[in-house]
């Protein structure tokens, strides 16, 4: 009897160790670096002619990358919100309906039935980012080719149009990327809301017809809760006369108000709603934002929101002072 006491003794030592020994050879998923990147162009600021309005384009390509130890992308979501504004001869600014991205127009963008294409924009920047995964920045660099089309793998993939701004964008989002608690498991989303402010000209003074375009990146788990979280806005300003006569300058180029930095100069000219003494920049702002993401779902976000477009009390006290009502629909529209 006490042979076989000792005996399931020592089976039960040895199935603990092997349940301990198991336990520690279980790999915990390795975490990525999370970052988002957005590159504006500025195409046109015509004048205004007697029948013809005068008018200002741009577009905002944004990525949002994952990127492993070895330094290669292994998740890539992308978007571009370009829009085309204008003004008459008279100096009044005409304001749009609405607007909507590439990839929410979807079918609607009309690239196969009007320019011959095989498969509408959001697919192809679909293939593109099924392309770019599991390469170094170097290596997606080498997929632009002549025209600024893809390279033939590109091409083969379903992608056949111009991939320059994809890359210029995704460029940005490898360098912004930073260790954070997100996995392969996790879905990246990518958000944009853009918003119209009008102003005519006056004999005296230039009108404008700005836009501007909020970007919100995250990464979510499997119930739909953001792990991680990053945001950003460009803002373009086409100015006119009271002809009609563009006075934006076309060749000044355009960065982020994240990219500005502590040049936005919201510190110096920005009001103090906390009462501290301080206010911060733009980009510390928008990270305080981004911060109470983490945890939330989309509509959760939308939470954060309190009266007049700021933030609710517990999102100004984090630090969030500016309005967000551009982050917020940006969330309502993650995809």
């Amino acid at each position: 009897m006490k042979m076989k006491k000792l005996l399931c003794l020592s089976l039960s030592v040895l199935m603990v160790v092997s349940l301990v020994g198991c336990k520690k050879e279980e790999k915990k998923a390795e975490t990525l670096k999370f970052g988002m990147g957005v590159y504006t162009e500025v195409s046109k600021a015509s004048n205004a002619e007697e029948d013809v309005n005068g008018q200002g384009k741009t577009a905002s390509t944004a990525a949002v990358v994952t990127v492993d130890a070895a330094g290669k992308i292994v998740a890539c979501q992308l978007d571009t919100a370009d829009a085309t504004v204008a003004y008459t001869g008279d100096g009044k600014a005409v304001a749009n309906d609405s607007f909507a991205t590439k990839y929410e127009l979807g079918d609607a963008y009309n690239m196969v039935a009007y320019g011959g294409a095989v498969k509408e924009w959001y697919a192809q920047a679909d293939a593109f980012e099924t392309v770019v995964a599991g390469k170094t920045l170097d290596e997606v660099k080498a997929l632009v080719a002549g025209e600024n089309k893809g390279t033939e793998e590109v091409i083969n993939a379903g992608c056949t149009i111009m991939i320059n701004e994809f890359v210029q964008a995704i460029e940005k989002a490898y360098n912004n990327a930073v260790a954070s608690d997100v996995t392969a498991e996790h879905i990246l989303k990518l958000g944009v809301s853009t918003a119209q402010s009008c102003k005519d000209a006056v004999e005296e003074k230039d009108g404008q017809n700005q836009l501007e375009t909020t970007f919100l990146a995250v990464a979510v788990d499997a119930d739909g809760k953001v792990v991680a979280a990053t945001s950003d806005c460009v803002q373009v300003k086409f100015t006119f006369d009271a002809t009609g006569a563009s006075t934006y300058d076309l060749t000044k180029a355009v960065s982020s108000k994240k990219e500005a930095g502590t040049n936005y100069g919201m510190s110096a000219y920005g009001t103090d709603l906390n009462g501290d003494g301080t206010v911060k920049e733009w980009f510390e702002q928008a990270a305080a934002f981004d911060a109470a993401c983490v945890g939330k779902t989309a509509s959760e976000i939308t939470a954060l929101m309190g009266g007049d477009n700021y933030g609710n009390a517990d999102l100004q006290a984090a630090g969030c002072t500016i309005l967000v009502d551009g982050f917020v629909k940006a969330a309502s529209k993650l995809k």
